[in-house]
C-alpha cells in the first residue's frame, strides 16, 4: 500500500505516468467512468478548502466511485477531541482511500502510520500539498507548450 504524503513519494517516472493517465482520462472520460465503481473516497478536511475538496470529490464521482467524509473538523468527532490516529482507524473500515487536509504539518503522515488504506495529503499547513504541486507543474508544462519559442522553466521540464 502506498500513500502520497510528500511530492517526493513518487519518482519522476511515476509522476509522469500518472499525469499522462490524467491526460487520457480528460481526453476520453467515458472510457474511465467506471474504474472506481464500488470504491469509496473519504475526504477528511480538518480545515475548509472548497476547491481542493471538490476536486477530489468530483474526480472520484467522475470515475464511478462514491464519496464520504467531512468538510471541517467542526462536523466530526475531532471537535470532541478525537485524535487523527483514532479517526483514520475508524475511517479505514468504511473507505478505500483517504484525502486529508489538516492545518498541522505532519498530520497526514501521522494518519498514514495508523491507516489500513492509502492516504493522500491534500494539504497540511504550510508544509506540503503534493497533489496541487503536481497539477500546477503539469499546467505549467502544458501552458509552456502553447507559447511559441517559450524559454520558461516549464518548457525545460519537457525536455
Amino acid at each position: 500500500m502506498r500513500h502520497l504524503i510528500d511530492p517526493l513519494d513518487f519518482s519522476q517516472e511515476e509522476i509522469t505516468s500518472l499525469l499522462d493517465l490524467a491526460d487520457r482520462i480528460r481526453s476520453d472520460p467515458a472510457a474511465y467512468q467506471d474504474v472506481a465503481a464500488h470504491k469509496k473516497l473519504a475526504t477528511l478536511f480538518y480545515e475548509p478548502s472548497t476547491r481542493t475538496r471538490l476536486s477530489f470529490e468530483a474526480a472520484m464521482l467522475n470515475l464511478g466511485g462514491h464519496v464520504l467524509g467531512f468538510p471541517s473538523e467542526t462536523v466530526s468527532s475531532a471537535s470532541k477531541g478525537e485524535s487523527v490516529a483514532d479517526t483514520i482507524r475508524v475511517v479505514s473500515c468504511y473507505a478505500d482511500i483517504v484525502a486529508m487536509r489538516h492545518p498541522k504539518e505532519g498530520a497526514p503522515f501521522r494518519a498514514s502510520r495508523y491507516s489500513r488504506i492509502p492516504v493522500i495529503n491534500a494539504g497540511d499547513g504550510g508544509h506540503s500539498h503534493p497533489t496541487q504541486n503536481q497539477c500546477s507543474g503539469r499546467q505549467a508544462v502544458s501552458t509552456a507548450k502553447t507559447i511559441p519559442h517559450s524559454t520558461t522553466g516549464a518548457s525545460a521540464m519537457t525536455k
